[in-house]
């Protein structure tokens, strides 16, 4: 990750044995890349932090190991990203790719700008390298989600797993001061399926009974979506619709194998409901998930999560999706006949 196309080519070449050519390969996968970029959606948190900079006159750049001609492609398709990055380096305009630090140096230049007073947002172990070699403070938000992937991220001066988590202030920038109740607002998501037995802990260690679906209904939205703390709201069709937060991640504390998604129903209820149709709308984010020393710790940290949520739902644009008429929505029932 992080390198340019043909030495990215090679190494995959060499891992899997292939009977081909970088190039060979690289022209084959650049066939099918070029007919989904335009269904690329940028990070979370991407365009909020891009916009906020450009907003204070803070100058940027793309510094990227693909060639200018697929960056271009790229840029395209994002609405104002060409006025936003008026200064682009490719790997093709160096000498050196990553995690040499050319095209660092060389988009410093081009900004008029000190390496050391730069600061690198990569994603990419190479990337992280390559600013780091140029002598300028990196933050890593790792495209590799996996834990066991985060030493090689460790030069970096710190690693967020979200663009959500970038604090501006902390870096001598214009803080963000768009929290509403103590959450940031995100593009909706939406997913639902039957509730079913989760790991048992929630009643008994936590006190935060969590309604849990099945990974099927969760799936395809862990790969888009960051680790963390959400609110939204829950609807059960022969319920109503309740507050509540959820987490999304490994939860450090218990050390979780699988990626899982926990919503807590911020509700008393008097039974079980296991089996019935559960909706979720996500719509806000409030921090990211973190390990604590004790239970005592976690267990305050997730009824203040649920004290945030509360509050924050009742303000808009949050309280708006109350009512949705998705969280209520029965499935279909289908019929077959002999």
């Amino acid at each position: 990750m992080g390198k340019r196309p043909l030495e990215a080519a090679a190494a995959v070449i060499q891992d899997y044995g292939l009977a081909c050519t970088p190039l060979e390969l690289n022209l084959e996968v650049l066939e099918l890349l070029q007919e989904r970029w335009k269904n690329a959606r940028t990070l979370p948190g991407a365009v909020r932090l891009i916009k906020h900079f450009y907003s204070h006159g803070i100058p940027m750049a793309i510094a990227s190991s693909s060639p200018a001609r697929n960056i271009k492609i790229k840029l395209c398709h994002q609405e104002g990203w060409t006025e936003y990055f008026p200064v682009v380096v490719a790997g093709d305009m160096v000498e050196n790719g990553k995690p040499a630090p050319d095209i660092f140096l060389e988009a410093a230049s081009r900004l008029n700008v000190e390496p050391i007073k730069c600061l690198v947002i990569e994603d990419a172990p190479a990337g992280v390298l390559a600013a780091k070699a140029a002598g300028m403070q990196v933050v890593a938000v790792p495209s590799i989600p996996s834990k066991d992937a985060r030493p090689q991220y460790s030069s970096a001066d710190v690693i967020y797993s979200s663009l959500l988590d970038f604090q501006p202030e902390v870096w001598g920038f214009p803080s963000l001061n768009d929290r509403i109740g103590g959450a940031i607002p995100i593009e909706p998501w939406y997913m639902g399926g039957p509730v079913i037995k989760g790991f048992g802990r929630g009643s008994k260690l936590l006190g935060t009974p969590t309604a849990n679906l099945p990974t099927s209904a969760f799936s395809n939205h862990l790969a888009s979506h960051v680790c963390g703390i959400y609110i939204g709201w829950a609807g059960l069709a022969n319920r109503g619709v309740y507050k509540m937060v959820m987490s999304v991640g490994w939860n450090p504390y218990f050390d979780n194998k699988e990626k899982a998604v926990e919503p807590w129903i911020l509700h008393d209820f008097s039974e079980d409901f296991y089996g019935e149709e559960l909706r979720l709308i996500v719509v806000g984010y409030v921090r990211p998930e973190a390990n604590f020393t004790t239970l005592e710790d976690l267990v305050e940290r997730i009824h203040e999560d649920g004290r945030v949520a509360k509050a924050a739902l009742d303000m808009n644009p949050f309280s708006d999706y109350a009512e949705d008429s998705y969280l209520t929505t029965p499935l279909p029932v289908s019929m077959s006949s002999n």
